[in-house]
């Protein structure tokens, strides 16, 4: 199987889940997967909550790059991976036993997929997502109170204290290092077109 591992980067609330379960859409459902950085929070089950909740989940060494590269290679060599699944609101990883079959297009999405150049040899593609801060500020908003449970002064909190910090470190930075850079404010379908695309070259 010629499998093509497409990266999306971006910052937080940029757009990149959105995206890729929207180009999701144009292609059989057996032939893509969808895999998210989140997902490979490393473990601190060792950590009381309190300790769990202020540690720092957008700096690089918050996530297990290393299990990634792990994954990656197993799919490319045709092997079934157990992916891990975060537990948000517990800040913990639970226990995963379905195994998941390589397809043709993975798609692994994160605000870091872009910074672990480890990574990079694995992908046919690597695609940043530049959305105005206002934007992702409100998004990630939405996204947090809604299904993270949250409070919005924790979120804004968050936001300043090490998210946005974060960002300018080590995300933006990531943006040189993309073969595309999509305009967060263009339209879905223009930016679905253009990536598409570029996949269908590979």
């Amino acid at each position: 199987m010629n499998t093509k591992v497409i990266a999306i980067a971006g910052g937080s609330g940029s757009g990149k889940s959105y995206l890729a379960r929207s180009l999701g859409n144009f292609y059989p459902k057996e032939d893509m997967l969808i895999i998210e950085q989140d997902s490979y929070y490393k473990d601190i089950s060792h950590m009381d909550y309190e300790s769990r909740c202020n540690q720092n989940f957008d700096h690089p060494n918050a996530i297990d790059s290393i299990l990634i590269e792990d994954h990656l290679k197993k799919f490319l060599s045709g092997k079934c991976v157990s992916i891990p699944n975060y537990n948000f609101i517990e800040h913990l990883r639970e226990k995963v036993d379905q195994k998941i079959k390589p397809c043709p297009i993975i798609i692994i999405e994160g605000i870091l997929m872009l910074h672990y150049t480890s990574l990079h040899k694995f992908f046919s593609l690597k695609i940043y997502i530049d959305t105005p801060e206002p934007i992702r500020f409100s998004r990630r908003v939405e996204r947090d109170v809604r299904f993270r449970g949250r409070t919005p002064e924790s979120i804004k909190k968050q936001y300043y204290s090490t998210v946005k910090p974060m960002h300018k470190k080590f995300v933006q930075p990531t943006k040189s290092y993309s073969d595309i850079v999509l305009k967060g404010t263009d339209l879905k379908d223009k930016l679905i077109k253009k990536i598409k695309s570029r996949i269908d070259l590979i």
